[in-house]
């Protein structure tokens, strides 16, 4: 085979240190687009980006010439640096260390774009915390609730 051909997509969450109330309303829709900005850069299609106050979700095509983990070093680091210019109150603001990372059945593309699109309305009754563990639990990932949140 001559060719390598690839198509892999990837829902991507991580939050907050500390689960900080960082993305405020009037930040968010910037934040989402940078975000989506950094991965087209490194020739990720984003397809969805969304989130809520103290949390991202990143819905995108995954390129074959980028690791996950090179992917949220750059996606994390740049818009870090982008949101602490943004006002003095941001200041320390910065992502927790770890994320998820959860492959996306090409048949369930719409329907994550749809829950990524509607963040504001789950977190009206779930929080982030709850709805992290969900995601493990649907993807069958063991883990320590001792690591999870730094």
């Amino acid at each position: 085979m001559g060719q390598s051909l690839v198509k892999n997509f990837v829902h991507i969450i991580f939050s907050t240190k500390n689960r900080q109330p960082f993305i405020k309303k009037n930040y968010e829709d910037e934040l989402f687009k940078y975000l989506g900005g950094v991965c087209k850069a490194h020739d990720c299609t984003p397809l969805k980006v969304g989130g809520y106050l103290d949390h991202v979700h990143i819905l995108c095509l995954l390129s074959k010439h980028m690791t996950i983990v090179n992917l949220l070093e750059e996606v994390k680091t740049d818009s870090s640096k982008w949101m602490k210019k943004r006002d003095q109150e941001l200041s320390n603001f910065y992502w927790q260390d770890g994320y998820g990372a959860f492959s996306v059945n090409p048949s369930q593309i719409e329907t994550v774009c749809i829950y990524i699109q509607n963040q504001r309305e789950h977190h009206e009754s779930r929080t982030f915390q709850e709805e992290y563990r969900a995601f493990l639990k649907k993807y069958k990932v063991d883990y320590d609730e001792r690591y999870v949140w730094g």
